[in-house]
């Protein structure tokens, strides 16, 4: 036999179900717009409140007054009236003589509940939807849930109280170009890009700052506790000079480790430009369809080492029909040993493969292949690094991704505070779950 337990309530209340509240009426309405619209009262079920000030409990009203309130859509569309008590504050000797009751479902001055705001919060943050969208869904205007969404990043907690040990550091587009006048008269170029920092270990993105120089990254490291600087053991990074003379200045004690993925594409940019090349000096002219070096030339930049016995029949009838000089070749199979030499797991192999792709690089005689040397050669501390910690980018590069997912719901952000938030508050959300 079913039993109902706890304190009994009536049935409009049990259906509104607003911790600390009971329905006091509900009747059938329609809007300015002849809509229809159930008007539900509500009052607190509190007797009597505390003065904020001293703390006295108090039972005395001095006045009710009736306000709109916002909540969640309860079985269709509903305006919510709050009857708000003001109390008498009961110590003569408070100066506060008279207050208003607050509750945590509708704090002091409040317009909307705390579970409508909690609401659109999971909306825009947990399902990735747009302000806009939430807005028009929950019958509130934007900046409501936007005013929700800053506020949740203000009890985010501090950076330099997560202890970071390894850092990823890369850039992202965050707009267009824009260009404008300073003061003198002159067009100046905004950046449009911006810099993303996160947490190897977890993926959690910890700051976005300004550019992509070494004074955004530099200035954000500046303003970390020295506990904190500290406690960053490698520090990820494309191979940027910016970002490494940010690390230099602000984290000298860490270990530098350039991404593998970055430098596997400065190889395939290498037999890209050595595929064009080849084709403008044979044919005067850019590739086309019938090349078959220009319609294979997804297959040029796969892994070697994953291609099927097909594939590889076809990337060989490539260089036979396509490359008669060898280059194309040439720059191929420096792109496959410069994978093999990151595919180490020991630095005394590595350094065999540095010196086997040293001399392809030498019999290939390309300048294309011959900066990609000089980047290894200059960028081989920081890929030692990598080799022996196993550190990557991929997480930031995972949290970019995500980025980019934030800006295209929001169809572009134009206030940067705004496109902040949505990003630290997205990742956090990931990295509780």
């Amino acid at each position: 036999m079913f039993e109902p337990t706890g304190l009994p309530r009536d049935a409009a209340s049990v259906l509104f179900d607003l911790p600390g509240y009971r329905v006091v009426q509900a009747v059938d309405d329609v809007d300015d717009d002849g809509r229809p619209v159930r008007v539900v009262t509500i009052a607190s079920e509190a007797a009597e409140a505390a003065c904020p000030a001293c703390g006295v409990l108090s039972d005395r009203v001095h006045q009710v007054r009736a306000s709109r309130l916002r909540d969640i859509p309860v079985a269709g569309r509903v305006e919510v009236v709050l009857r708000r008590r003001r109390f008498v504050c009961a110590e003569t000797l408070c100066g506060k003589r008279t207050f208003a009751e607050v509750t945590d479902e509708v704090p002091l001055r409040a317009k909307a509940t705390t579970r409508l705001r909690g609401a659109v919060l999971d909306a825009v943050i947990c399902s990735g939807r747009a302000v806009v969208e939430v807005a028009a869904s929950y019958g509130i205007a934007w900046w409501t849930v936007q005013a929700s969404v800053n506020a949740a990043v203000l009890v985010l907690p501090a950076v330099d109280a997560t202890m970071v040990r390894r850092l990823g550091i890369d850039e992202h587009r965050y707009r267009s170009v824009r260009f404008f006048r300073d003061e003198h008269g002159a067009w100046k170029r905004r950046e449009p890009w911006m810099t993303t920092l996160v947490d190897l270990d977890t993926g959690q993105v910890l700051a976005v700052v300004d550019g992509r120089t070494s004074t955004g990254a530099g200035d954000w490291l500046a303003g970390r506790t020295d506990t904190w600087r500290a406690g960053i053991e490698v520090v990820a990074i494309d191979p940027s000079a910016a970002y490494r003379k940010a690390i230099s200045e602000h984290l000298p004690e860490a270990a530098v480790a350039v991404d593998v993925f970055h430098l596997v594409k400065l190889a395939g940019d290498a037999l890209t430009q050595v595929r064009q090349r080849v084709i403008r000096e044979r044919f005067g002219r850019r590739g086309r369809r019938r090349d078959a070096a220009w319609a294979n030339r997804r297959l040029l930049l796969r892994a070697g080492d994953t291609l099927s016995p097909k594939a590889l029949a076809r990337l060989r009838r490539t260089f036979t029909a396509d490359d008669p000089t060898d280059e194309l070749g040439a720059a191929w199979a420096v792109k496959e040993q410069l994978r093999r030499l990151l595919a180490c797991s020991s630095l005394a192999t590595a350094q065999e493969e540095k010196m086997r792709l040293g001399a392809y690089v030498l019999t290939a005689r390309m300048p294309e292949t011959d900066r990609l040397w000089a980047t290894i050669c200059t960028w081989w501390p920081h890929i030692e690094v990598a080799i022996i910690t196993g550190v990557t980018n991929a997480r930031t590069e995972a949290a970019n991704t995500g980025i980019k997912h934030i800006k295209r719901t929001g169809r572009g952000f134009r206030n940067e505070s705004h496109y902040k938030a949505r990003i630290l508050l997205a990742s956090a959300a990931r990295t509780a779950a």
